[in-house]
């Protein structure tokens, strides 16, 4: 095997990557709104040109479930994730959950009739008192129709229907709310007073919706599917698998996708004690104390450095934080196993910081092979194109408008 450290991993562009003027729903819509979400026609594609076996697949960080719904077209039938933030790990386990159609639609009728006639419910807690400022954020009328709502949810037997339903219960909190829709990060809107939302028709219409699309792209394909979702960071398994497919954050998020923020109100109404230190506690969340001095990436943590060393910190924060997770993953996958790491590569300070090369160079220095990387042109991930990295006024500089994605196999 050629010495790791020698390498440059090379990165080919292939347009069948772009997947331009597609989106999301092209595939399969999306049952809940979720930051940075990869498209499952990528997975699928990469799935389908390396031969993946059809046997398993694990996704360390799987948010809302894009790697299950490549696997689940592909023909995979056994899934494995993990994910820090409990919305994550909602939305993937209604989107792969299995529930009969007539079942189903009868349930939903009948959560809509008991909504119609408004009598009250008890239940175990009040979620209102879990809500930060809530009175900043959401009118008095609002909260205790959200409040209904979320009692008749609560009460159903079967868990699997409470989750999916959960989504729009969570798509309605954030629409009858004064936060700014098309923000993942939270803002209240400029003119919240005169927002007086009706909430019943609100979740009305979000739940038709979300009954429809599982039943039409989701219900019949989900009958045979074994899943199994931990709501934590990735841990060591017994089980070992054939396929890694997953889109690691590409920094941290109090700088890059705020997951914990746009998540921060439905886990607060869930019960989350530690919702708004989510992104504290999700990869790169806490600054190191020394910067990252190893490989490839370490006279890019140097350069920052010498322009604000604050900053180089946090970036080594993220740094030890992926390379961690990556050694963690090495020894659940089988020999043969196939790895796809989709990345973006941040600008900090002006500098692009080469990730995608960073994750080759770990895998490498552990016993697989890299086997390609390719690079694809970003249409369809809500992100600005252009930042201050230096924040100064006026000094623009683009950001990320390509992606990358890393593929290795397991020799050792």
């Amino acid at each position: 095997m050629k010495d790791s450290k020698k390498q440059e991993y090379p990165a080919i562009y292939k347009p069948k990557y772009d997947f331009l003027g597609q989106s999301y729903a092209s595939m399969y819509p999306n049952l809940h709104k979720y930051p940075a979400t990869m498209l499952p026609q990528i997975g699928l594609e990469l799935l389908k040109e390396f031969k993946a076996k059809k046997s398993n697949l694990l996704d360390p960080f799987c948010g809302s479930g894009s790697s299950f719904v490549s696997g689940l077209e592909y023909g995979i039938k056994h899934f494995v994730g993990f994910d820090l933030n409990p919305l994550a790990i909602t939305i993937s386990k209604a989107r792969m959950t299995y529930i009969e159609s007539s079942y189903l639609i009868r349930q939903k009728e009948r959560l809509l009739r008991q909504l119609e006639s408004k009598n009250k419910l008890s239940l175990d807690f009040n979620p209102l008192e879990n809500i930060t400022n809530l009175d900043f954020w959401i009118d008095k009328n609002a909260q205790q129709d959200l409040k209904l709502i979320f009692s008749y949810i609560k009460a159903l037997d079967d868990k699997n229907l409470q989750n999916l339903f959960m989504l729009s219960f969570s798509e309605t909190l954030r629409e009858a709310s004064w936060t700014r829709n098309n923000e993942f990060k939270l803002f209240r809107m400029k003119d919240y007073e005169n927002y007086k939302p009706n909430v019943y028709a609100i979740f009305t219409k979000n739940l038709e919706s979300l009954v429809k699309d599982y039943l039409q792209f989701y219900q019949s394909k989900l009958q045979d599917v074994g899943l199994n979702l931990t709501n934590a960071s990735f841990q060591n398994l017994k089980q070992k698998f054939d396929t890694l497919l997953t889109s690691p954050p590409y920094g941290d998020s109090k700088t890059t996708v705020a997951y914990g923020q746009f998540s921060t109100f439905i886990n607060e109404w869930l019960g989350f004690k530690d919702a708004r230190k989510l992104d504290s506690k999700l990869m790169g969340g806490i600054k190191a104390q020394k910067l990252y001095d190893t490989g490839l990436i370490k006279d890019y943590v140097l350069e920052i450095s010498k322009i604000d060393k604050k900053r180089a910190l946090e970036i080594s924060s993220f740094y030890f934080d992926l390379e961690s997770s990556i050694q963690s993953l090495i020894n659940s996958i089988n020999l043969g196993g196939k790895v796809f790491f989709i990345v973006g590569n941040r600008r900090v300070k002006n500098i692009e910081l080469p990730t995608d090369k960073f994750i080759a160079e770990v895998f490498c220095n552990n016993g697989f092979m890299h086997l390609q990387t390719i690079k694809r042109k970003i249409s369809n991930k809500s992100m600005p194109l252009q930042n201050s990295p230096t924040n100064k006024a006026g000094v623009l500089s683009r950001t990320m408008n390509e992606e990358y994605i890393v593929v290795c196999k397991r020799l050792l």
